[in-house]
């Protein structure tokens, strides 16, 4: 299940990022006593209660101002607010109830989000300041909430009431038949129109304007491959690029949206070929351990002869030759050609991702593999392989127990996976090897 949102939002120097750094454990967003220093939204992950959530800290909303940079800081936190599952809105009670608060409010009850209002810079024991009362005023479901974001008094029971609002997961099961698919690429590679394809109808707004689709979009197909649940995000695009809000947000909504799927369908545009960008972008679904295919799209405008299909394979492999694991598909969204092969594709992708070999078997390929090449040896020390076993799936997962770690050197895990590869196939997926020296903890 996806992550819920929590977004922390208020008027400059209430103490948002004090109690963002003090939920996150660590020092993420910069403190100061000057409006506007928070300008961008920075996202934690953290749990509560056993619950995962991800916490985004927000620049000071000043709903009033000519400022660019504080009207830059309001977009996103209304991008913030309307993305959010939950809204913890911070107000100070030191400077006591202002026309922001009340403005802010007022943002708030439109958005029709729960919101959680925490008083902060209660910093003393005991009764509650005569001050604290009149932030009943702004009318919230639920009374506001006490907290010192400096010594993180009130904390928990802000995220008590945070985890009040979220719905129980009673459809996990449902969830659970279903292959989530992230669909994934720079904008305007075709995402939302390959949706649209195997939808047969214009689900999804589709334009040339790179960017158009702003938020991860979830929908369910049911056919005869199977059941799917297709996630649709934003194009992501260069980090020198993103500089309005707008994109920094789809950036973390598809790094989130990798984070859900079981396969990762990769978009790239055949007439631009693999760029820079498509490395990034496959590099997260790579680095996140998800099963993907490579979709090269507009298939239908390159001018081809019989060696055209041939050098793409390579020269995107070459690119990408951290994922040589996964398959290429040649399609058109636009046309339809061969999109119907995606869903057995997928299947196939998936199935590899689950697939447990058992340690007797893998323990036959690790004595193969030693016989074939003699592990290395440093100083008159030989690494020395004891044996293997598989862990976990999606990604495959083996822990390997050897005599030293230093000796384990980065080609000859290369090799003990190639030989996996070659034994069990594990097409479409990445493999995880992690190395123990027998009786020592992991690295």
């Amino acid at each position: 299940m996806a992550k819920p949102i929590v977004a922390i939002v208020g008027r400059p120097n209430v103490g948002k990022s004090t109690f963002f750094n003090k939920l996150a454990g660590v020092r993420i967003s910069i403190v100061e006593d000057t409006p506007g220093v928070t300008r961008d939204r920075i996202y934690y992950e953290t749990e509560w209660c056993g619950k995962s959530l991800t916490i985004i800290d927000t620049g000071g909303i000043e709903p009033k101002t000519d400022n660019i940079i504080l009207k830059h800081i309001v977009t996103q936190a209304q991008i913030a607010i309307e993305t959010a599952d939950v809204i913890v809105f911070m107000v100070d009670i030191t400077t006591g109830l202002t026309a922001d608060d009340r403005d802010i409010a007022q943002m708030l009850k439109k958005s029709h989000k729960p919101v959680v209002l925490a008083v902060n810079k209660v910093d003393s024991i005991g009764s509650l300041p005569p001050e604290f009362y009149e932030f009943y005023e702004l009318g919230f479901e639920n009374d506001p909430i006490p907290l010192s974001s400096v010594h993180g008094t009130g904390s928990g029971d802000i995220l008590d009431q945070v985890l009040s609002y979220l719905p129980d997961e009673i459809d996990q099961e449902e969830d659970n038949d279903r292959i989530k698919v992230a669909v994934i690429g720079k904008p305007n590679s075709g995402k939302s129109s390959i949706i649209n394809r195997i939808l047969g109808e214009e689900r999804l707004i589709v334009s040339d304007i790179a960017g158009t689709t702003r938020d991860a979009v979830d929908t369910k197909v049911d056919n005869q491959y199977g059941k799917y649940t297709f996630i649709d995000t934003a194009g992501i695009r260069r980090s020198s690029k993103i500089e309005d809000s707008v994109e920094k947000y789809s950036v973390l909504r598809a790094n989130m949206a990798v984070e859900r799927a079981d396969v990762c369908l990769i978009m790239v545009d055949a007439g631009e070929k693999v760029t820079a960008q498509d490395e990034r972008i496959a590099g997260i679904a790579h680095e996140a351990g998800k099963a993907s295919i490579l979709v090269i799209n507009k298939w239908d405008t390159v001018e081809k002869d019989n060696t055209t299909t041939a050098q793409f394979t390579k020269d995107t492999y070459d690119k990408l030759s951290y994922m040589t694991y996964a398959p290429l598909m040649f399609v058109s969204a636009k046309t339809g050609q061969r999109v119907d092969k995606l869903f057995e594709h997928i299947n196939y992708v998936n199935m590899q991702a689950s697939m447990r070999a058992t340690t007797g078997m893998l323990n036959d390929v690790l004595d193969d593999a030693t016989t074939r090449v003699q592990p290395p040896s440093d100083k008159g020390k030989r690494l020395k392989i004891y044996y293997m076993t598989q862990i976990g799936v999606k990604p495959p997962t083996f822990v390997i127990f050897c005599n030293s770690i230093e000796l384990f050197h980065f080609s000859y895990r290369r090799y003990i996976e190639n030989c996996l590869r070659e034994t069990f196939g594990f097409k479409g997926t990445p493999i995880k090897i992690i190395i123990r020296e027998k009786g020592d903890s992991a690295q």
